[in-house]
């Protein structure tokens, strides 16, 4: 038997697991709504936190784009140059998250892959958080750096293994805003252990940008750790397909820390360019986030809308059943149900409510702890969160009495 032979099985088991994952063919129809393989949605489930995917300025500023750069960039940029828009919008994003330079680059995965295996190689040492996003976690595998992963946010235990490393090169590695938690990291915490060991923070704000801090600068300057009090230790990481609503990443800080990722990260030298017709779209974006304060009060209302009401104190259903939200106070809301099977059949009964919430299983959340992952954007509206809030009561309804009933 060959062991190409052996996927069909696989697969199978992966099934039997309630594990094996589906693609759905989507449209959108305008604000929070798509069409999903066929059927008209209202989707909790997108990165798009201010609703600017579809926003006129950027379409217009792809379109122009286009008109004066074409469709396709040609080659690396460091084979044939790149366009002047991704050079402006490197100067524009270095402004808006007030650090000294950035580097764009094509894909957020990409960034993440490129950038730590060009900081760190064999006989360093990465110390990373247990629950970092896979491109980290991949990142750093490609390194071939020593990692050793401390406990989620625990600060302790990372400056325990701080403490004990005899690497000469140290690199922390975090997500800003968990991605599957909604948490958000302690940076201060972490610059401070980087200054007592000699070590860089390589901090991921795919979440936070556009969303926190003054005028939607992200994670770090609502630390307060931009600008004047920016620190050489801190390499800043974003993708520009979240709040921002287009697509891309880019890393940003210290001037000669960024030319050696410029230098040595495989996944800008040896990839295509990314078209210029996006950059201009970031950088339309941009302009909208820093007047966007607006956008961001919606969201956040919406945030504090739905954690009121699926507080499982003001909803016995919800509480009997275990459900939970984890803390956050981000566009990210976890609602923790447990088994892989629970969290495929409320995914299935919100879709039968013309509700798309994706269930989220192991491995991508730790086993035990499927959940739905609800996100929110400033494109929902009152009476959509309502809608939601009140389809999940009454599934937790349905579930106690279902209990009540086999007892």
């Amino acid at each position: 038997m060959s062991w190409l032979d052996e996927f069909s099985p696989r697969l199978n088991e992966l099934e039997l697991q309630h594990l094996l994952r589906h693609r759905r063919v989507v449209e959108p129809l305008g604000g929070a709504r798509m069409r999903v393989d066929g059927e008209p949605m209202l989707a909790f489930c997108s990165n798009d936190y201010l609703g600017l995917a579809g926003d006129p300025a950027l379409v217009q500023a792809v379109q122009d784009g286009a008109k004066r750069y074409g469709v396709g960039s040609g080659a690396s940029p460091m084979v044939s140059g790149h366009s002047s828009a991704n050079a402006a919008l490197e100067d524009e994003l270095a402004a808006f998250v007030q650090l000294p330079r950035a580097l764009y680059f094509y894909a957020g995965f990409a960034t993440n892959v490129g950038v730590i295996p060009a900081l760190v190689g064999l006989g360093d040492e990465i110390f990373a958080d247990r629950l970092n996003h896979a491109s980290l976690i991949d990142g750093s595998l490609l390194s071939r750096a020593h990692m050793q992963r401390y406990r989620h946010a625990d600060l302790e235990h990372l400056a325990q293994m701080l403490a004990a490393s005899e690497a000469k090169r140290k690199l922390i590695v975090s997500d800003a805003v968990f991605s599957m938690d909604g948490d958000v990291a302690d940076i201060p915490g972490l610059l401070a252990l980087a200054e007592a060991h000699d070590a860089l923070v390589l901090l991921d704000d795919a979440h936070g940008l556009g969303v926190m801090g003054p005028q939607g600068r992200g994670a770090l300057a609502a630390a307060g750790l931009t600008g004047a009090n920016a620190s050489r230790r801190i390499l800043y990481m974003s993708t520009l397909s979240k709040a921002v609503g287009v697509a891309g990443g880019f890393v940003a800080g210290d001037a000669t820390v960024v030319e050696w990722v410029l230098q040595k990260a495989r996944s800008y030298t040896f990839a295509t360019a990314a078209p210029a017709l996006l950059a201009e779209a970031i950088r339309a974006a941009l302009r909208r986030i820093a007047e966007g304060e607006a956008l961001r009060e919606q969201l956040h209302a919406r945030i504090l809308q739905l954690r009121r009401g699926l507080d499982p104190e003001s909803h016995l259903g919800l509480g009997t059943m275990g459900w939970h939200l984890l803390p956050s106070d981000t566009a990210i809301q976890p609602l923790v149900v447990g088994e892989n099977a629970i969290a495929l059949s409320l995914m299935e009964a919100l879709r039968q409510r013309g509700l798309w919430v994706p269930a989220i299983r192991p491995p991508t959340v730790p086993a035990g702890t499927a959940r739905l992952r609800i996100a929110l954007s400033a494109a929902h509206t009152e009476a959509e969160v309502a809608s939601l809030v009140g389809a999940l009561r009454e599934l937790a309804d349905q579930q106690v009495r279902a209990v009540l009933q086999a007892d």
